[in-house]
């Protein structure tokens, strides 16, 4: 059941539009720019006033974020299944227990995170200290994306609050229901200082971003992330793009095709295909194409029966717009051998896998949004890794094989932000592993102690004494031939005696 709730004193004071939230039912309104000015106001008032620099303030906003989820779970559950038709079971696993685990990583690390490192010791710096200081940036913009509408939004909010940082949270205006719930509910579980919740379309973002953050962190496709990155180099804003991109698959002639056949179809057509980090085509070797379209057609069934349409482990489109982008894609693609039902009333797109398509059909050209799973055949690992490398570098790789040496050329052969063997999706949900892209699926990374570190100033601190200052002269003018050759003599030295180096060190830093 939700708890009740009441607006914030702040908020009744000064009557502010997007503060006015007295019960989980009120109707949400857009966030004109001149509030966004002024959330970001607050937000950098509190964070200058050292709000959130304390560990306690930082554990009891983790807390928080857990006892929410925890107490809100059956309107996260409603909220997206309005949004997708999206299953309890898929909302649970890959939304809410996703954010539980890292912000509980979070709060049981948060010491460890916020000590100084200590960088190790030579003699040239035998009676220094030296120091790597994480001080959190300030006030940070995170814009979650419309497939993982609380994993992108939430996820990197632990990682801000970890760090010490203020936030701003702009969720998927595609998410209609979703991002509504996010709105209503962060105010009163989180300072109403330091965290808030902006309700601004794509087209709106540009201009919000140029209002000057410390740090923007971003979740979408290439062609927005784009403008995001373009938005914050006005301001010389840092930023972290996670994009999309064409995720390639390699299935190899030896490999169980039982198992992954399985974990290919969950994570191509979980929450029906909407997903930045499934499998976007297989490239499959000749010799086992017609046994895994095969066990595909079986396993779907399996999955979710004769009829997926009237199955409830199988979602729906977000948006029409969405819709008949996929349905297009779908209908200018390859020959359907498996699915390819269309029903618009219900934005419902069957799981469908494509044959005999071709590199320059559309869907190999288009990011898939959908549950659409596209084959290409290879005659050996080396043409598989040819045509990815052809490609942009994707945010995800994954192959299949049971052979340990094909894997390891996969691994080591292409270029992308993450890389799985014989799973998917798995590597990047784990809070040990950073996620992130590379190239044109993106920069910068996050989990864990990953995420911590992407809103912190990694801050170099050299701690020193004013003794010893009487052999120091080498270094000070006025110049003299006789230093600058004693200099250059250590130097040619510490080419052969690393131990040369450090004393001619010791002798001009003192």
């Amino acid at each position: 059941m939700s708890r009740k709730v009441k607006a914030c004193s702040a908020c009744q004071r000064n009557g502010r539009l997007t503060c006015r939230r007295t019960r989980l039912g009120d109707p949400c309104l857009k966030t004109y720019p001149l509030e966004s000015v002024d959330l970001l106001k607050r937000a950098r008032v509190a964070f200058q006033a050292g709000r959130t620099l304390k560990e306690n303030f930082r554990l009891a906003q983790l807390e928080a974020v857990v006892q929410m989820l925890e107490e809100h779970e059956c309107d996260f559950v409603d909220a997206l299944g309005r949004d997708f038709r999206k299953p309890r079971f898929e909302t649970v696993v890959s939304e809410l227990i996703l954010v539980k685990n890292e912000a509980v990583y979070a709060i049981n690390n948060l010491k460890k995170w916020m000590q100084p490192q200590k960088v190790e010791r030579n003699l040239s710096t035998t009676l220094d200290d030296c120091l790597v200081i994480s001080e959190p940036l300030g006030v940070v913009l995170i814009i979650g994306t419309w497939c993982s509408p609380v994993q992108m939004c939430l996820v990197p909010l632990v990682g801000a609050i970890a760090a010490g940082n203020c936030a701003i949270i702009s969720p998927s205006e595609c998410t209609v229901h979703t991002t509504e719930l996010l709105h209503r509910l962060i105010p009163f579980y989180l300072d109403n200082e330091c965290f808030h919740v902006i309700l601004a379309g794509m087209s709106d973002l540009p201009e919000v971003i140029e209002l000057k953050f410390d740090h923007v962190f971003f979740t979408g496709n290439k062609e927005d992330g784009s403008k995001i990155a373009l938005a914050a180099a006005r301001t010389l804003t840092p930023v972290t793009l996670i994009l999309g991109g064409k995720n390639p698959c390699y299935v190899d002639q030896h490999c169980d095709i039982s198992t992954t056949v399985q974990r290919i179809a969950w994570a191509r057509f979980h929450n029906a295909g909407q997903s930045l980090v499934a499998p976007d085509y297989i490239l499959c070797h000749t010799d086992v194409k017609a046994r895994l379209v095969q066990a595909l057609k079986c396993c779907l069934m399996e999955f979710y029966g004769s009829n997926p349409q009237e199955s409830r482990s199988f979602g729906r489109i977000v948006n029409l717009e969405i819709f008949n982008r996929t349905r297009d894609i779908l209908w200018r693609s390859g020959k359907v051998a498996v699915g390819g039902h269309v029903i618009e009333a219900e934005k419902y797109i069957a799981p469908t896998v494509l044959t005999d398509v071709a590199e320059s059909d559309l869907v190999m050209q288009k990011e898939i949004f959908g549950p659409v799973l596209p084959i290409l055949t290879v005659n050996n690992v080396d043409e598989a890794i040819g045509f990815i490398n052809k490609q942009e570098k994707p945010l995800c790789v994954y192959a299949y094989s049971t052979n340990g040496k094909v894997i390891s050329r996969l691994m080591s052969e292409t270029c992308s932000g993450s890389f799985c063997s014989n799973d998917c999706i798995l590597q990047s949900v784990m809070v040990a592993l950073p996620f992130g892209g590379v190239g044109a699926s993106g920069m910068g990374s996050f989990h864990g102690r990953y995420s911590f570190d992407t809103f912190s100033h990694k801050k170099s601190c050299l701690l020193r004494s004013a003794r010893f200052e009487c052999v120091t002269y080498l270094r000070y003018p006025p110049f003299e031939e006789r230093n600058l050759s004693l200099m250059t003599w250590a130097s040619s030295l510490s080419q052969k005696s690393q131990g040369w180096c450090q004393i001619i060190k010791l002798l001009t830093v003192y």
